[in-house]
């Protein structure tokens, strides 16, 4: 599996960026993030269990519109 730089939070430090990447999977479409780990009590609260398998980040709105520009180029092209 590959990776592809698709944007990081313009507002954040460089290579400490939340960023999105998309992926070259061919079973489904999906996109890794970097973000914050997530450490608010209250947050972990609300969200409940998560498994030892998998992790919370946080990642800014600005970050997700690089997902939204990608589906939309993607929808264009059918």
């Amino acid at each position: 599996m590959r990776a592809h730089f698709l944007g990081k939070d313009p507002e954040s430090i460089e290579g400490e960026s939340p960023t999105l990447f998309a992926t070259d999977r061919t079973d489904r479409t999906t996109y890794i993030a970097q973000g914050w780990k997530v450490t608010d009590p209250q947050a972990l609260a609300d969200i409940g269990p998560v498994p030892d398998h998998e992790t919370l980040i946080e990642i800014p709105e600005e970050v997700l519109k690089y997902y939204a520009r990608r589906y939309a180029e993607q929808e264009g092209e059918h």
